[in-house]
């Protein structure tokens, strides 16, 4: 953006791992806020993970500066003292009393700047489970998302860290909520985010569903569809396109573009809940209609009738998704091994703009100097806590 960003001249500290708490940072750090990544000096253990946890430092921490230092250093907390007494935001995810225990908990730094907002993002908000170590397979075993998912096969956990990104996402909703306030009152707060609540919200629809309809609530794998065409439809060419039709006015479109009229007329088919309760008579129709088209056919009569439709994609197919290229929804990042690509950008846009790639994914320790300088320590200083292995410049 070449306008100023929105959080221009916001300082954050982020004290995170995994993806949680990288989520909250990277909103706050791709709308201009100014993130710096506390991290130890062999650098956050989320950048050594492999298999499915390959993919968590690369997605969530462009836009950030790397502090690397030893937190249990005298030199590196005062180091670090510093730090949070030029901030606005402190925000943190690791497992609870952690922070208190380094003298970085809560209390301890709102004392020393009171204007201060600490954001601690975790497993539960206080109650009876708050102590419990929090992951998102829990949570989601735990709150019904993993039952909803999996159904006759069994509870299964959805297919991203759904709890994770979206738990990072609300602390950092609190916390521009507390921005807001600050800017009236002057004051700082202590606001918290976790999975598990941020996962009975996901379920809340479901929840209500049951007491709506008065019936236990099927998982998606087994339920009633809510209309009479919302399915996955297998093509001449062996491949998968979802086709839904979901209002009236779709059903009188779909009807009468492919030579359905004669459902179109029948008087025992003209609302959605009669329709839905005729799916057996009407899918195998449909499914033979669809089975004679190609994919690309069937999605091109769908986008020129104005029905929603998807084919089934896999991640990977998102990198040359022509919508996402063409419309700023990928923003470029260059990888540890130094391989350039692409990841999904907020998605967001402000007055016609996206945000995107100010500062690379950063090497541990990256900005470590430049911090300290802006701490006021001199080049002699910093020189003596590298030597002292309090800090880590990369």
């Amino acid at each position: 953006m070449s306008k100023p960003l929105p959080l221009q001249g916001i300082r954050v500290v982020e004290f995170c791992h995994v993806v949680m708490g990288p989520t909250c940072g990277l909103v706050l750090a791709d709308m201009g806020a100014e993130v710096i990544k506390v991290e130890p000096l062999d650098g956050d253990h989320t950048r050594k993970l492999v298999a499915s946890g390959a993919g968590f430092f690369p997605t969530y921490n462009r836009n950030k500066k790397s502090f690397a230092v030893d937190l249990r250093s005298p030199r590196g907390q005062e180091a670090v003292l510093k730090l949070v007494a030029s901030a606005d935001v402190v925000i943190e995810n690791f497992r609870p009393g952690a922070m208190d225990k380094l003298g970085f908990g809560e209390q301890a730094l709102r004392k020393l700047k009171p204007e201060l907002i600490y954001c601690s993002l975790k497993g539960f908000l206080p109650g009876p489970y708050e102590h419990r170590t929090g992951l998102d397979e829990v949570v989601q075993m735990m709150g019904g998302l993993a039952y909803m998912t999996g159904g006759r096969f069994g509870p299964l956990r959805a297919g991203a860290s759904v709890n994770d990104v979206m738990g990072g996402m609300f602390g950092a909703i609190a916390i521009l909520a507390a921005l807001h306030q600050r800017a009236a009152s002057g004051k700082g707060q202590y606001v918290q985010s976790a999975l598990y609540e941020n996962n009975a919200f996901l379920v809340a629809q479901h929840m209500m569903e049951g007491l709506a309809t008065g019936k236990p609530v099927s998982p998606m794998p087994d339920r009633v569809r809510a209309w009479a065409v919302y399915d996955n439809f297998k093509t001449r060419d062996g491949e998968l396109v979802f086709v839904g039709v979901v209002t009236d006015t779709q059903w009188k479109v779909f009807c009468e573009a492919f030579g359905l009229r004669e459902l179109l007329a029948d008087p025992a088919l003209k609302t959605n809940p009669q329709r839905v309760a005729a799916r057996p008579h009407i899918i195998p129709i449909v499914t033979a209609i669809f089975a004679g088209m190609t994919k690309q056919e069937l999605m091109d009569k769908c986008e020129e009738l104005g029905l929603p439709f998807a084919p089934i994609a896999k991640p990977e197919d998102l990198f040359d998704d022509p919508h996402l290229n063409a419309s700023g929804g990928l923003t470029p990042v260059t990888l540890p091994n130094g391989t350039k690509t692409k990841v999904p950008n907020l998605p967001i846009e402000m007055d016609g703009t996206r945000f995107g790639t100010r500062l690379d994914i950063p090497r541990v320790g990256e900005h470590t100097r430049g911090v300290l300088a802006g701490l006021g320590y001199d080049a002699a200083a910093i020189a003596k806590l590298e030597a002292d292995r309090a800090v880590l410049a990369g």
